[in-house]
């Protein structure tokens, strides 16, 4: 089957997740959660991966749903249900601005071996620059480093204010699994 034709969402991908791609395992099974309209499963497949984005609306997905390379799982994370991807293990775990507290234990455990976390959210002190505001969906100092330890080793992390494309707070964090 021929891919779908490439969509323009990958410019709006996040310059984090770009910069460690090339560490994932090539041809790996990649995690996109909170996917959105899918700009980071778009890139993902670009650079040769197969994806399970995974949103609560999966709508903005439909343009992959004839691409066998990307599976669509449609789930509200945040309905007190298990969580969907207990037991599977992925070469990548990508999130952005997303934050679900009771589910990151489970992002890392579907972290497999010599595979990549790739995180980036909104921190405390967003507030101040707009939404989210909610300290619920803001990352605490050092929360993402905490997620992490004794499990995944540590690549890059960041816990910054950006002025580009918006001011934000943010933490990223790029850990992988050692084998």
């Amino acid at each position: 089957m021929t891919p779908p034709p490439v969509h323009s969402v990958t410019s709006d991908a996040s310059d984090w997740v770009r910069r460690f791609i090339p560490l994932l395992p090539p041809k790996g099974d990649i995690l996109d959660l909170a996917a959105g309209s899918g700009r980071h499963t778009q890139l993902l497949l670009e650079h040769g991966h197969r994806v399970t984005a995974l949103d609560r609306d999966t709508g903005p997905l439909a343009h992959f749903a004839q691409d066998e390379r990307v599976t669509i799982l449609e789930c509200d994370l945040e309905d007190g249900g298990a969580w969907p991807l207990a037991g599977r293990t992925f070469a990548g775990v990508v999130v952005t601005n997303y934050l679900w507290r009771p589910g990151l234990k489970d992002l890392v455990a579907n972290v497999g071996p010599g595979g990549l976390l790739i995180y980036e959210t909104f921190a405390v002190g967003n507030e101040r620059f707009g939404r989210p505001r909610n300290p619920a969906f803001l990352l605490r100092p050092g929360e993402l480093l905490e997620a992490v330890a004794g499990s995944l080793r540590v690549l890059a992390y960041e816990d910054l204010v950006v002025v580009d494309p918006r001011p934000a707070a943010l933490q990223r964090l790029c850990a992988r699994r050692e084998f």
